[in-house]
């Protein structure tokens, strides 16, 4: 999966779920779309059902700074990585 694949999903899940079409990598969600933290948690469900697999704990208390598009894509790219290198070791 490469960054724009992530990006490109990501931009769907905003469109699909928030009706917010093509938000800007680098603004403040909460001020610029309203993003509240019912919004946050919907997201996160929908980074589970992107990914294949829950997220731990740890994983949620990391995404509590997130702000920004480009933050989700950093954040879940950093999974997705983490995740295929637990695969590779057969975990």
């Amino acid at each position: 999966m490469t960054r724009q694949d992530i990006e490109n999903e990501v931009r769907d899940i905003f469109l699909r779920e928030f009706e917010v079409e093509n938000p800007e990598l680098d603004v403040n969600l909460r001020e610029a779309y309203g993003f509240d933290s019912i919004d946050a948690i919907d997201l996160l469900l929908e980074i589970e059902k992107f990914l294949g697999s829950e997220l731990t704990r740890d994983e949620k208390k990391q995404a509590m700074d997130i702000r920004t598009m480009r933050q989700i894509i950093d954040y879940i790219e950093m999974l997705a990585e983490k995740r295929h290198a637990a695969q590779g070791q057969g975990t």
